[in-house]
């Protein structure tokens, strides 16, 4: 991996306004400062200012700014993503599994219906022990999302199993965030992880007998899942 310039400006748009400037130190990292002044979703970009050792060059990416208050749901991937070739819904290394995966019928419509006036959404995304980056698996995730026109959330990378999502749960409720009280996942992993919690969970898509969790609803098709909640 290339070490990062030292010494160059980098700006932080809002809106196409300049918010905030840092120059990068030796490993090329700068950090920016930023309050919003609203909840909600906010779109900015990052650039490389005026430089004569550097070409143009930005990223955009969605800030999430939520109340602790605001109710959260918490949205398994695998839940979202039709399987293709008799395998599984999971996403992987860079491109591996993502290209080529098509929605669940509904899905982007029905959790735009959601999170619209009412829910913020975390998508949990199961990462590949073979796979890339979790930087390189947020990324994937994040375009398939934007792709097929998924409504903006915080992705959540983790590893394979419910160890990883379980000790997550239980640290942000812990941190304050306990309106996340409910999960709209796939696998019976995910759903237990809920149900274990006294949380509620929906399954989504109609899974193999004897995978429904105790207490978990099972909602046949996305267009069911609100009357589940």
């Amino acid at each position: 991996m290339e070490a990062g310039l030292g010494g160059e400006p980098i700006q932080l748009l809002v809106a196409g306004n300049v918010v905030a400037t840092a120059m990068t130190g030796g490993d090329g990292r700068a950090f920016l400062s930023y309050t919003p002044r609203a909840k909600g979703t906010v779109p900015f970009t990052v650039r490389v200012g005026d430089t004569p050792r550097v070409g143009v060059a930005e990223a955009g990416a969605n800030l999430a700014v939520w109340e602790r208050r605001s109710p959260i749901m918490a949205v398994e991937m695998a839940a979202l993503m039709e399987d293709t070739a008799g395998e599984g819904p999971t996403i992987a290394g860079p491109g591996k599994e993502v290209e080529g995966r098509h929605p669940m019928p509904d899905a982007a419509e029905e959790l735009g219906k959601l999170t619209q006036f009412y829910y913020n959404v975390l998508y949990v995304v199961a990462q590949d022990k073979a796979g890339g980056t979790t930087d390189q698996v947020n990324a994937q995730a994040r375009q398939w999302l934007k792709d097929h026109k998924f409504p903006v959330g915080h992705i959540l990378v983790l590893p394979s199993g419910p160890e990883a999502f379980g000790a997550k749960l239980d640290e942000l409720h812990a941190s304050g965030w306990k309106t996340l009280k409910i999960g709209i996942g796939r696998t019976k992993a995910f759903a237990e992880v809920f149900v274990q919690r006294r949380l509620e969970a929906v399954m989504v898509a109609e899974p193999a007998k004897g995978d429904v969790p105790r207490k978990a609803k099972l909602a046949k098709g996305w267009r069911d899942v609100r009357k589940k909640m």
